[in-house]
């Protein structure tokens, strides 16, 4: 990539941003739509479930074929593919008819969008190089999470009270068409030197393995174990195929020396823990807010503003610290935050009190305000810049399947609990034990972020990143002859 004047490279940095802020808003405006479609759709709890899951399954499983693709034939074509193709998605999802045409359609969303968000975080990587630069730009990356969960409920609500839930999908229409025509106006086209052959196998198992994970999840509490036992056995049979083949091919879809890094395998469990996390927060509290309170969608989506503006606020805070002083500290206090969060509705019932309902949703917002960052900054930094765009698909796959499990598993737990005849009067004990996943989830982010984030994890960082230079070298140095 050409070297890029400041004033276009803030550019890029803003249609990048872009394409974050509808995926995102995607999440947030959906979850307070959830009862108005549950009720026009008569859709189940699993029903539901899938909505969301349908979307994040099949980002999760794309996201690290779309980013060492991007690598290969040139980040802008594919960026521009993704959001032509999202916004397709976005108006399919409008004219659904039923939920099964809905879920499909989220399907082809999350086609595009595996094409959005790991590229952007590549070209922005590749945009900028220093290290405190980087780090401020996904500060700014991740204040854009921020803003999409302030705006998003507002507008969901809105949108949802005023028009109806269908309307929320065409948010991404204008935004995705300026990004696109911004996007060939101003982004360069980049590549990586030597890119990764495709791993259709490798592809193939890891769709296997996300899917039938979710899926015996998801229907474990209908179905029971005779259904969901099955799906369950054949995703343990993708993964220990995954362990042994991908290991076995010079160019796998997923390399697994990058998990020799310490900081590296750190980053990603993370972000499984904080992003199944905020799959099961956001999905309990729209679920408890509107059918359990009786709240309509736009005030639904006020009482989330104490979780969004925090986490706008933080996200542009911890990027700046991840910059001066390291990823550990804003991962400390976002452990903190979001266990006490968990805590705080596991073992205090805060739903019971506006007081406590106030206080758990901020402490949640400036937890996952501070954990985004550092997640993307030590997946990508440590990385040659060559291997950028695998690096960061693996980090947002990372999240995107947290976010899927999130949904999955708590939605399973809360569905197990909750009585059909008495929804109101038996939610708030049924989602007891969901509670107690969120507090692990955060609890595991403490952990992590104090262990992985010292002098020796950095060592291992150092170390894979020359073994997984040394093949580059060894193949661009010149032959010599006796």
């Amino acid at each position: 990539m050409p070297e890029l004047s400041p004033r276009r490279r803030l550019l890029v940095l803003a249609i990048c941003c872009m394409s974050l802020l509808i995926v995102s808003l995607d999440v947030t405006v959906l979850n307070v739509a959830l009862p108005a479609m549950q009720r026009d759709l008569h859709a189940t709890t699993a029903g539901l479930q899938w909505t969301i899951d349908a979307y994040t399954l099949v980002l999760a499983a794309l996201l690290m074929l779309a980013g060492s693709t991007a690598d290969r034939i040139g980040r802008r074509q594919v960026f521009m593919a993704g959001l032509v193709v999202f916004s397709l998605g976005s108006l399919l999802c409008s004219l659904a008819p039923n939920l099964e045409l809905l879920i499909a359609a989220r399907m082809v969303q999350a086609v595009g969008g595996s094409m959005l968000n790991p590229v952007a975080m590549s070209i922005i990587t590749n945009t900028f190089t220093a290290p405190r630069e980087r780090a401020r730009a996904i500060g700014v990356w991740g204040a854009v999470v921020g803003i999409s969960m302030a705006a998003g409920p507002l507008l969901g609500g809105l949108l949802v009270e005023s028009v109806g839930w269908r309307s929320i999908f065409w948010l991404n229409l204008p935004v995705g068409l300026v990004a696109l025509l911004a996007t060939l106006r101003y982004v360069p086209e980049s590549r990586a030197p030597k890119a990764r052959r495709p791993d259709p196998v490798g592809q193939l198992l890891v769709i296997t393995l996300f899917g039938s994970l979710t899926y015996a999840i998801i229907e474990a509490p209908e179905a029971g174990a005779t259904t969901s036992g099955p799906f369950a056995a054949v995703a343990l049979a993708a993964l220990l195929g995954l362990l042994r083949y991908e290991p076995r091919r010079d160019e796998p879809l997923i390399d697994l020396r990058f998990f020799r890094s310490v900081p590296f395998s750190g980053a990603t469990v993370v972000a499984i823990s904080a992003f199944a996390a905020l799959g099961g927060f956001l999905f309990l509290s729209t679920l408890y807010l509107q059918n359990v309170r009786g709240l309509d969608a736009l005030h639904a989506g006020l009482w989330m503003l104490p979780m969004a503006v925090p986490t706008f606020l933080c996200a542009p805070l911890s990027g700046r610290l991840v910059g001066t002083r390291g990823p550990r500290l804003p991962l400390l206090i976002a452990g903190i935050a979001m266990t006490a969060s968990g805590v705080l509705f596991a073992a205090f019932d805060a739903e019971t009190s506006d007081t406590t309902l106030f206080l758990g949703y901020v402490l949640f917002g400036i937890g996952f305000g501070f954990v985004n960052a550092p997640i993307t900054n030590t997946a990508v930094s440590g990385m040659p810049r060559s291997q950028a765009g695998v690096a960061a698909a693996v980090a947002s796959t990372s999240r995107q399947l947290g976010q899927t499990l999130g949904v999955a598993v708590v939605g399973a737990v809360l569905a197990a609990g909750v009585s059909t005849s008495s929804y109101r009067d038996t939610f708030v004990s049924a989602a007891v034990p969901g509670w107690w996943i969120l507090t692990g989830c955060g609890l595991s982010v403490l952990i992590l972020g104090a262990v992985t984030t010292g002098a020796w994890a950095r060592r291992t960082a150092e170390r894979t990143a020359r073994q997984l230079e040394a093949p580059e070298i060894r193949e661009t140095a010149p032959s010599v002859s006796a």
